[in-house]
Parts: C-alpha cells; sequence; structure tokens
C-alpha cells in the first residue's frame, strides 16, 4: 500500500457558498444571513492569524492532552483472531471526547467577535461538558439546550455542566432528544444573532459551521495518520468512525480522503432495526436528500417531508439528518456507510469493557461493534483504526441498568 496520497481528493469544498456538491448551503432566514456571514469572515480571518493558531496549539497540547494516542487492542484481535485492531483514543482527551477540539475553537471566535453569550444544543452532553468547559475557559456564559429524555438518561454530564456554571435549558416537546434540542437552541439564538453565538456541536447546519468544525476537527486524522505511519511504516487498511452529525468521523477521515488504498467506514446507528421506522437513525443508509436545520443533506423523512422520529441506544446519534460533507462522500463514494443495531452495540461496550479494560461511550461503541464484526473477515496483517470518540462514563449507569449488572 501506498503511504503518500493515490490521488488529490477535492480539498476545495466547501465552495463560497457553502456547498459540498449539491449539500449544504445557508437556507436560513435572510434576518441571518448576514449573521453567518460575519462568523465565516472571523473565523477566515481568525484561522490565519499565528496568535490564534498558537493560543489553541497551547491548549490543545496543555489543557486537552493533545495528541491522543493510538492504542493496539492486542487482546481483542487476538480474541477475534482477525485482522488487528487499533483504537485511536479521542476518550482520554480533557472532557473524555472529541467535542473538546472544536468547542476550544468555537469559544476563541466568540471571544475574538465580541459575543455576549454561547448557545448550543447536547445530545449525550459530551458537546455540552465541552463547550460550558471552553466558555469558562474563556470567560464567556454559556447556554445549553438538552431534551429531557436525554437529562434523564446522561446524568453526569448533566451534573458536569451545572458545575461548569452553564444554564442548562431542559426540552419537553416531541420526542425530547437531539432533534429537539437543536430547534430550541436555534430559536434562542434567533432573539439575537448580534450578541449570541450558537456554538454548533458537529459538522451540521448552515455555511460555515461544516466547515469550521471539520477544520477544528481535523486534527484527529492529522495525528492518527502520523502517529500510523511512524509506528507501522504504512497506513491502516480500514478506518471507522461512528456517524450522527458526523464530527468525529470527518476529523478522522478528512486525512485519510487522498489515500485510495484506505477503506474509509461511517458507521449509523440501526437500532431496533432499520426495517422499523422510528425506531433507527441510519440517515445515509435509509435517507434521501433534504432539507434541515439550515442545510442540505440526507435526512430521514415522514411521508410529508417533516423529519422522521429517529431512535439510537447512543443520545449523540440520534439525529435525522447527517453533515452536508458525508452526504457528498457517500454520493462520490469515498466513504462507505453501514450501520450496527443497538444489541451490537451494548454487546462491544462490554466486549471492550472486558477484554481491554476500556469502557467507551456508546456512540464510539457503535464503530468498535463494526470492527468486531469486520475483523475476523480479514488476515491478521491488516490493520482497522477506530476513532474511540468518546469515554462511556456518562453512559455507565444506563448500561448498567439496562441490563442489571
Amino acid at each position: 500500500m501506498s503511504t503518500t496520497p493515490a490521488r488529490r481528493f477535492d480539498t476545495d469544498l466547501p465552495d463560497a457558498k457553502g456547498y459540498f456538491g449539491p449539500y449544504g448551503g445557508q437556507l436560513v432566514p435572510p434576518v441571518l444571513k448576514q449573521a453567518m456571514d460575519d462568523i465565516d469572515a472571523a473565523y477566515e480571518t481568525i484561522r490565519q492569524r499565528a496568535d490564534f493558531q498558537e493560543e489553541l496549539a497551547a491548549l490543545q497540547a496543555d489543557y486537552v492532552g493533545r495528541p491522543s494516542p493510538i492504542f493496539h487492542a492486542r487482546r481483542l484481535s487476538k480474541q477475534l483472531g482477525g485482522a488487528q485492531i487499533h483504537l485511536k483514543r479521542e476518550d482520554l482527551n480533557h472532557t473524555g471526547a472529541h467535542k473538546i477540539n472544536h468547542c476550544l475553537g468555537e469559544a476563541l471566535l466568540a471571544r475574538f467577535m465580541g459575543k455576549k453569550k454561547v448557545i448550543a444544543e447536547t445530545g449525550a452532553g459530551q458537546h455540552g461538558v465541552a463547550l460550558a468547559t471552553a466558555c469558562a475557559l474563556v470567560g464567556i456564559p454559556c447556554e445549553i439546550h438538552m431534551g429531557q429524555v436525554d437529562i434523564e438518561k446522561e446524568h453526569p454530564n448533566v451534573t458536569k455542566m451545572r458545575i461548569l456554571g452553564c444554564r442548562l435549558v431542559a426540552v419537553t416537546r416531541g420526542a425530547a432528544t437531539l432533534k429537539e434540542a437543536v430547534d430550541s437552541a436555534f430559536e434562542e439564538y434567533l432573539t439575537n444573532p448580534t450578541d449570541y453565538l450558537y456554538a454548533i456541536g458537529s459538522v451540521v447546519g448552515p455555511h460555515p459551521f461544516p466547515k469550521m468544525v471539520r477544520d477544528f476537527q481535523a486534527i484527529i486524522g492529522r495525528e492518527a495518520r502520523a502517529q500510523f505511519l511512524e509506528r507501522h511504516g504504512r497506513l491502516p487498511q480500514h478506518v471507522a468512525a461512528c456517524v450522527g452529525g458526523g464530527s468525529n468521523a470527518i476529523g478522522m477521515f478528512t486525512a485519510f480522503l487522498d489515500d485510495a488504498d484506505v477503506h474509509l467506514v461511517g458507521v449509523e446507528p440501526a437500532g431496533e432495526g432499520v426495517d422499523n421506522p422510528g425506531r433507527h437513525a441510519a440517515t445515509l443508509t435509509w435517507g434521501k436528500p433534504g432539507e434541515i436545520h439550515g442545510m442540505s443533506c440526507y435526512v430521514l423523512e415522514n411521508a410529508d417531508g417533516s423529519p422522521a422520529a429517529v431512535h439510537s441506544i447512543a443520545s449523540g446519534l440520534d439525529y435525522p439528518g447527517v453533515g452536508p460533507e458525508h452526504s457528498y462522500l457517500k454520493d462520490v463514494g469515498r466513504v462507505e456507510y453501514t450501520t450496527a443495531s443497538d444489541k451490537e452495540t451494548l454487546d462491544a461496550f462490554l466486549t471492550l469493557s472486558r477484554v481491554e479494560g476500556i469502557i467507551p461511550a456508546l456512540e464510539s461503541a457503535h464503530a468498535v461493534a463494526w470492527a468486531i464484526r469486520e475483523a475476523p473477515k480479514h488476515s491478521p496483517d491488516e490493520h482497522i483504526l477506530v476513532n474511540l470518540s468518546g469515554r462511556g462514563d456518562k453512559d455507565a449507569d444506563y448500561v448498567a441498568s439496562k441490563l442489571g449488572l
């Protein structure tokens, strides 16, 4: 396998209007168009400044604890009897997941723009904890909107957010999960887009957020590619990550897009079965092009075109849309998108915990489930690199209760 890019993937995306092919854009009310353009202009200005890059790099090293290591799961690999499984340990970051990577960037951007409050949604609570942490660090008030169902399910993260000083808004409408939290946070942002920054928690929403969050998360793949080459003198044959909105996956995939021999796999939640409408969130697998939350992307829709009900055992993945860049990568065939069920995910959660002593987030366990399923199909000289995007502290009580542990 070549260790240098075999071809140049289109790195000029998104275009000036925020589109990845037909996906993305700024599908927002006219009152928000200028606000989005102002954020884009500020981001493009700050990202070119040496003082910003130096401050961000210092925080990544001394505050987050980067680079995160790659761990060879030797016992798991031996037990499965196939390809070698490696984990990019984003779970070891400060706050316990990859979310801190873009939250630091968004908080620094809010400070640069003189914003008076940062608003966000959260599902599993990892984005909420990371943003509350980053806002505490830079001294900006933070408001997090979270579905009531997720508040009850992810209580440890709720407690952390409150300790960190953010205002937590419980969202009780509809399914009271991630989609409703996004709606609620966006409505609050609309009341004062001049003074507020909506710090979107994934590579979703109107331009420039899919681009901006991707850029902050791309450090995952840059590190992983260099680390793997240094250790093995080659690249992994397979790179996998879970996909809800898609930030951890884009963060991992971006550095490998030009490596045509590297098989990239995004793992969506099959929930209780993709043949059971409303009980899965496999957007790219079963959705179709549509519009949601200010962007064009693949969407799971009802017959009337409204977003469909979705489900995943992982609160951070139960979203009926997906990042526009993922939608584009699906269409051009660069990434394979597949699924893992709730049952497979729970099994992977317990297996990794008991075989390697690593308790993964339920979100990340979807990608682990794919690796467990896939590894026996390949020879022991092949390598699977999984982005372990978060740790499972937040899920431990829920899983124990569900399984009667």
